[in-house]
C-alpha cells in the first residue's frame, strides 16, 4: 500500500508528517532538535531511510544530522566545522582559513544514486560536497573560484546558495542559484562553471543585464525533461527550454510576480506551481489571500487555486524551500507558511487543507513517496 512522508524544516525544530496514500489522516513525529533552527531536511532518492538535516544556531553554529532510520534516532554527523567565536570565520574541513564568512547550510541535495553522497550550499555562497554520509565534507573549489565571485553581493537572506538542481541523466551536470549572483551551471562535475543568466534582466543592477548580479530564489526541473527548468525571480517567474543556458519570462496573468517558490507536477511537465507574494518590502501574500497559482501551459496561462485555503487576513510567507510535490498517481502539493501551517492537495492542487497547524516558522518542505 502507498504512503507518504512530509519532511518540515522549522525556525525551531523538524517534523515528520506521515499518512498512507489516501492522504487524509497524519501523524506527526517532532519535534525534532528542538528549539534549532531546521534550514533544510531531505531524504536520499538511493535510500528512503536515509535522511539528512542542517540544524543551525546563532550560539552554537551549524550541525548536520543523519538519520538511517528515517528520522526515528539520528547521528550528528556533520560537526567538522571549525569557528572562531560562535558563527565567526570558517576554516574549510581541510583547516586552511579564508577570508569568508559562514553562517549555515541552507540546502542539502543527497545524490540521486548514492545515499552517501550530498551536495550542500551554504552561507556565505560555496558548494560542499560529502561522500561518506556527512561524516566529512570538501569544497567544490571552481564555482567559488569564478572570476566573478569578488562582485557577488548579497540579498536579503546573506550571500546564500540556496538551490542545487541535478540533471537525472547527466551526472556531471549540476545548476545551482545563488543570492544575489544569480545561476551558474557546471557540465563537468563542479570542476568549472559558467554563469547562466542570459534574458534574466533585473532593475536594481547598474546594468540590467548583467551577467551575474540577479537576485535568483528558486529552480525547479522535471526529471523527464531536464533540459527545462523553472525559475522564481525576485521579481519575474522565467523559463529555460535549453539546460539554463538561457531564460524568458512567464510571469503571464500572475497578480504579482515577486515570490520565493516554484515547483513543477510530478507526471506533467508543464504544470508548474508558484505562490506570489505582494512585494519585497511585503513578505505576504496579496490582498490577505493565500493563493497558489498553477499553469498547465509552462507558464503561459495562470489559474488561481484557492478552495479550502484562507481568503481573508491571511498575512503569511512562503519560503524557498517549503514547497514539495509527491509522485502519487493523484499527485499531492505541499507547502508551509510562516504562520506555521502546513498544506495539502490530494488532488494537484484543486483543494487544500490544513494537514498541521501552529508549528514554527516552516523554512522547508519536502516529501517522499512509497509505492
Amino acid at each position: 500500500m502507498s504512503s507518504v512522508r512530509v519532511l518540515v524544516g522549522t525556525r525551531k525544530g523538524a517534523f515528520i508528517l506521515n499518512s498512507d496514500g489516501k492522504r487524509e489522516q497524519w501523524e506527526v513525529s517532532g519535534p525534532h532538535f528542538a528549539g534549532w533552527e531546521v534550514y533544510h531536511l531531505k531524504a536520499s532518492p538511493a535510500d528512503p531511510d536515509r535522511l539528512y538535516a542542517s540544524q543551525s544556531s546563532g550560539w552554537f553554529g551549524q550541525v548536520l544530522q543523519r538519520s538511517d532510520d528515517g528520522g526515528a534516532t539520528w547521528d550528528a554527523v556533520g560537526n567538522q566545522f571549525e569557528y572562531e567565536g560562535a558563527v565567526g570565520e570558517h576554516k574549510w574541513y581541510d583547516g586552511s582559513p579564508h577570508p569568508y564568512k559562514f553562517a549555515r547550510v541552507w540546502h542539502l541535495e543527497p545524490s540521486l544514486s548514492d545515499p552517501d553522497t550530498v551536495f550542500a550550499g551554504v552561507e556565505d555562497a560555496a558548494l560542499f560536497k560529502t561522500t561518506d554520509g556527512a561524516r566529512s565534507w570538501q569544497e567544490v573549489p571552481g564555482l567559488r573560484n569564478h572570476p566573478t565571485s569578488g562582485g557577488w553581493q548579497p540579498g536579503a537572506g546573506g550571500l546564500c546558495l540556496h538551490t542545487i538542481v541535478l540533471n537525472p541523466k547527466d551526472p556531471e551536470q549540476m545548476t545551482i542559484a545563488i543570492s544575489a549572483a544569480g545561476v551558474f551551471k557546471t557540465d563537468d562535475g563542479g570542476k568549472t562553471w559558467r554563469p547562466a543568466n542570459k534574458g534574466l534582466r533585473s532593475a536594481q543592477l547598474p546594468d540590467e543585464d548583467a551577467e551575474v548580479g540577479h537576485c535568483v530564489h528558486h529552480l525547479a526541473r522535471h526529471p523527464s525533461r531536464p533540459d527545462v527548468l523553472y525559475m522564481q525571480k525576485h521579481w519575474d517567474v522565467m523559463r529555460s527550454d535549453d539546460a539554463a543556458d538561457s531564460w524568458r519570462e512567464v510571469s503571464g496573468n500572475l497578480p504579482t510576480d515577486f515570490g520565493f517558490v516554484i515547483d513543477v507536477h510530478a507526471h506533467e511537465p508543464e504544470t508548474v506551481y508558484v505562490v506570489p507574494i505582494t512585494s519585497d518590502s511585503h513578505h505576504f501574500v496579496p490582498d490577505g489571500k493565500l493563493r497558489v497559482y498553477r499553469s498547465r501551459t509552462g507558464g503561459d496561462e495562470w489559474e488561481a487555486l484557492t478552495k479550502g485555503l484562507p481568503q481573508q487576513d491571511c498575512y503569511v510567507n512562503v519560503l524557498r524551500d517549503a514547497m514539495a510535490i509527491d509522485s502519487l498517481d493523484s499527485c499531492g502539493v505541499y507547502f508551509g507558511t510562516s504562520g506555521g501551517q502546513v498544506y495539502a492537495s490530494a488532488d494537484a492542487g484543486d483543494t487544500w487543507k490544513p494537514i498541521v497547524r501552529d508549528l514554527p516558522a516552516v523554512l522547508s518542505v519536502e516529501v517522499q513517496t512509497f509505492q
